[in-house]
């Protein structure tokens, strides 16, 4: 659970924790476009840092992933300043990175407050907003990426070769995961699985769950790891959407499951596939908002050459067991073991969504889904994209947003979301997906795979 202070500066430090074992410490955060930014400290400068941060400017709430900036109704452009405090809790020595440390860190304005637009605040505001209504989060975004021959500095070949998941292809990266999962492991992430995906050189891994604020920090620390590790083997990482135009992409789907105090809502209840009702109502409240959740989570405009249909992308409003062309896909898990198994799946985010807006956007539309006491509608199986125009219409089954413009415009009209996000968060996200939208309306698909390829 996220620990920084209400205000700065802060009492105690790192008085409270180890002095970190390291020469520098790396302190992150994440901006609209979905860009790791970072600021750094000496070590033995850190107890100050966390008490009165380390100063960044708020341009970079309106950065698109290009790194050009738009303005917007409240933020942009060159004045001001804020201040970067680290989660000391959550700080890491780097095992892929030696002789320095790392800590996520939550923005404040100059005159002490929380800045109003910090996105990692953000996901704890949402998450407690979850606990004052009596329920709790558990999350883990599954990470997909390709590896490529870092001679290649132009463009993108695979490092590795061979059939889908299949064993030549693990064969020629059975050091370097080994490696990986060791290094991550060092670092205080727990890998649940690894294998070869079906993209390019492309490969996955799985990790344990946390809670929702940690999870985002998660997805951050591993796609770090993933792109150093991956460097130390001699090859270049590549977590962008769109490997190649026409071909399967990366996604960063995120599993979820909610408790509350009698146990696990997809659980012991009477509703589809055992849900309780508080259980159903929250995925229906995702499911409602999956059109304005795409700008969160997958709104770059590489995004939507991934977004396909009948590419597991899950590009379809709707919800199914084990569907994997569902945007949401209940799993219920092995029989007799749904307690702590059952979760859902929301497939169609990328590694260009912010992490930390999308655990708290998502809580959010699962919030207003339980305040509203929604239902699902009856599930799909199959691929929509063979449905005829009837059963479409029946079934309630429409396309995701398939343009960056098209999704911003949904986050716009979306209530539960710019009422959890507040005006500036909720103006500036918006002021850098249509910034993207616009400055790249008539790139080509490789234009925007080449402008993409090694951002994120």
């Amino acid at each position: 659970m996220a620990t920084t202070p209400d205000r700065i500066p802060a009492e105690g430090g790192t008085a409270l924790i180890d002095k970190p074992n390291a020469s520098m410490v790396a302190l992150s955060f994440v901006d609209n476009a979905g860009i790791t930014r970072v600021k750094a400290v000496p070590g033995q400068r850190l107890e100050h840092a966390s008490r009165y941060g380390v100063g960044v400017s708020p341009c970079f709430e309106t950065f698109a992933f290009d790194d050009l900036m738009a303005v917007g109704r409240y933020l942009g452009g060159p004045d001001g300043d804020l201040r970067l405090i680290p989660d000391l809790t959550r700080m890491t020595g780097l095992a892929c990175q030696p002789g320095w440390a790392w800590a996520p860190a939550d923005k404040y304005t100059q005159d002490g407050a929380r800045f109003a637009a910090c996105q990692r605040h953000f996901a704890a505001r949402q998450a407690e907003a979850a606990r004052g209504a009596g329920l709790r989060l558990s999350m883990a975004f599954e990470t997909e990426w390709s590896v490529g021959r870092a001679d290649d500095t132009d463009g993108f070949t695979p490092a590795i070769h061979g059939p889908a998941y299949g064993m030549v292809r693990l064969g020629q990266v059975a050091d370097y995961a080994a490696d990986l999962v060791a290094v991550l492991d060092r670092q205080g992430i727990t890998v649940d699985q690894f294998h070869p995906e079906y993209a390019p050189g492309q490969l996955e891994l799985s990790i344990e769950p946390s809670e929702p604020v940690a999870a985002a920090d998660d997805a951050v620390l591993v796609r770090h790891t993933i792109r150093q590790v991956t460097a130390r083997h001699g090859w270049r990482a590549l977590l962008a959407p769109c490997i190649e135009p026409g071909g399967t992409g990366s996604g960063a789907h995120l599993h979820l499951s909610v408790h509350d105090d009698r146990g696990p809502l997809f659980a012991r209840g009477d509703g589809p596939h055992g849900m309780r009702p508080t259980g159903e109502a929250f995925l229906a409240g995702i499911l409602r908002e999956l059109p304005a959740l795409v700008a969160v989570g997958a709104g770059n405009p590489a995004s939507f050459l991934r977004l396909e249909p009948s590419r597991w992308a899950g590009v379809w409003q709707c919800w199914g067991r084990e569907t994997r062309e569902a945007a949401l896909r209940f799993v219920t898990g092995v029989r007799g073991t749904e307690d702590w198994a059952a979760n859902a799946e929301i497939k169609c985010f990328d590694a260009t969504g912010n992490p930390y807006l999308i655990v708290g956007s998502v809580i959010a539309a699962g919030l207003a889904g339980v305040a509203e006491q929604l239902r699902l509608p009856p599930e799909i199986t199959g691929d929509p994209v063979t449905f005829d125009a009837e059963a479409l219409m029946m079934s309630d089954v429409r396309r995701l947003p398939t343009t960056p413009t098209e999704a911003a415009d949904q986050l716009a009209a979306s209530r539960p979301l710019a009422g959890a996000m507040g005006a500036e968060l909720h103006d500036a996200l918006l002021t850098v997906r249509r910034a993207e939208a616009e400055r790249y309306a008539e790139a080509s698909a490789e234009e925007l795979v080449a402008l993409t390829r090694w951002r994120f």
